[in-house]
């Protein structure tokens, strides 16, 4: 049909990019909407890990945790740039799990999923050299994967546009309606003017709004509902040179992660709080910015207190509702519901998942959807890099050290951000540049020519954008110098 998209997704995080990538690498035509930034809300605001879910276990989330094993090498292997291994070390607390059920738990952890290329646990006998109090004598340590999770959201979008998907950021999808037996979406942008998409089906991949975006769409998709979950992260001066990261239990059954972070800082998270509120506005809360803080004191040499934290974010989780009293048992599995009125089109609905699990939930997405369509593209994401992804042997360091040498005149400390951020296509920033200077201005570590990339090849339309979600930049560059690059994206865009 002229002037029919086969499918609009409506939503940028990272189900919805990851879905957009899948159908526009199948042959698709792909519009993908999103009312604030890419990876705005829980997708930028999460642990930064690519791992199984250690803690699944004890909930008998068997298959959930045996996917998300498998597709951490899958995802290292696609995005080595922006992925890397990261070890644990969960030390044993002997009024909490007793050792016998960690290691047993860890023996799971390590042959549940196929793992290859990530090295094994083992046990550690913790001294004074550790960061932790003398009572912790012993701990497990074990391998999963760190991940710049808005920068993950950000690439697959890319490779979507790439294949020719529409990316449309600042444009909230206010009415689905069903005419002519397609769908029919208005797209609202800030300054009030809209887009009308014509679509053959649409995903709603809104997140925590995924129930807002079902009463858009009229009557069709109401039989299930989410619970909405908050969880908070704070940052803090590093805690410890260790380059492991923590894994910390707590009496209520939860664990906390304390995690090298940004070279200077140690980023200490997750809450679950039951959220009700407009999940825009959600941000951690005292509380939780206390139970935090008393949790790492209760392990480390070094205490932490609120006055300590010099940022903190919270993301609002959107779990299936299964009944569970416990917001932590609440499962992080996804759900796909899949609607095909006989005469209209269909809607599939996304309801929870995990940043780990994107890329199979794309797959089942496009699994359900392809027969309505009447098309038969194969999978084909499990073996494709993701933009700049492309390094040879997944072999970062070597690649950190080739940039190096091939633009001398970047300081070291830029050359290293950027190959980590851009991989291989920090050429497309660089451009044939011999010196700093050609890349325009220096904000004290990051350049026009880096903006510019930003803004034209990311979605990036604000200094928030570029400084808290495509980079952490925000952390290292004063009041004044964000100022600079907020004045910066002004010009720019006028």
């Amino acid at each position: 049909m002229t002037g029919v998209t086969d499918i609009l997704i409506v939503g940028g995080g990272i189900n919805g990019a990851g879905i957009a990538r899948d159908a526009a690498g199948r042959g698709l035509s792909v519009t993908l909407c999103e009312m604030g930034d890419l990876g705005s809300a829980t997708s930028s605001a999460s642990s930064k890990l690519i791992h199984g879910g250690l803690r699944y276990l004890e909930h008998r989330e068997f298959r959930l945790v045996r996917e998300s094993l498998s597709e951490r090498e899958v995802l290292l292997r696609a995005a080595p740039h922006i992925i890397w291994p990261l070890r644990f070390v969960l030390p044993h607390h002997a009024g909490l799990r007793p050792a016998w059920l960690l290691r047993t738990g860890l023996f799971i952890y390590d042959h549940l999923g196929g793992r290859r290329m990530l090295p094994a646990t083992r046990t550690v006998r913790l001294g004074p050299n550790d960061p932790l109090r003398d009572i912790y004598r012993t701990g497990f340590e074990y391998s999963d994967c760190w991940v710049e999770d808005a920068r993950l959201v950000v690439l697959n979008a890319r490779d979507a546009a790439d294949r020719c998907a529409r990316v449309r950021t600042r444009a909230r999808c206010g009415e689905a309606r069903m005419v002519d037996g397609v769908w029919e979406a208005r797209l609202i942008r800030p300054d009030g003017g809209t887009e009308t998409v014509r679509a053959r089906a649409l995903v709603n991949a809104a997140g925590p709004w995924v129930m807002n975006v079902q009463g858009a769409m009229g009557a069709l998709g109401n039989r299930r509902t989410v619970r909405l979950v908050k969880g908070s992260h704070i940052v803090v001066p590093r805690l410890h040179d260790d380059p492991r990261a923590f894994t910390l239990q707590n009496a209520d059954g939860r664990i906390v992660f304390v995690i090298p972070y940004e070279r200077r800082f140690s980023l200490v998270g997750t809450t679950d709080v039951v959220f009700t509120d407009d999940p825009g506005r959600a941000q951690a809360s005292p509380d939780e910015i206390a139970y935090l803080c008393g949790v790492v004191t209760a392990y480390f040499r070094t205490p932490v207190s609120p006055a300590d934290v010099v940022w903190s974010f919270a993301g609002v989780r959107p779990l299936l509702e299964d009944g569970s009293e416990n917001p932590s048992a609440v499962t992080r599995d996804y759900t796909l519901d899949l609607e095909t009125p006989p005469d209209g089109a269909p809607a599939l609905t996304v309801f929870g998942g995990k940043i780990t699990t994107y890329r199979r939930l794309a797959e089942d997405a496009l699994a359900k959807l392809l027969p309505t369509l009447g098309h038969d593209g194969r999978p084909w994401t499990a073996a494709a890099p993701l933009p700049g992804g492309d390094i040879a042997d997944a072999d970062f360091e070597r690649f950190a050290a080739e940039t190096a040498r091939r633009f001398p005149f970047l300081p070291p400390a830029m050359a290293r951000r950027m190959a980590r951020a851009y991989g291989t296509r920090i050429e497309r920033i660089v451009d044939g540049a011999t010196t700093l200077a050609a890349l325009g201005w220096d904000f004290g570590g990051v350049t026009e020519a880096e903006l510019d990339h930003l803004r034209r090849d990311e979605w990036a339309m604000t200094a928030e954008d570029a400084l808290w979600r495509r980079s952490k930049l925000g952390l290292h560059l004063d009041a004044g110098v964000r100022a600079d690059i907020a004045a910066w994206f002004e010009r720019a865009l006028r």
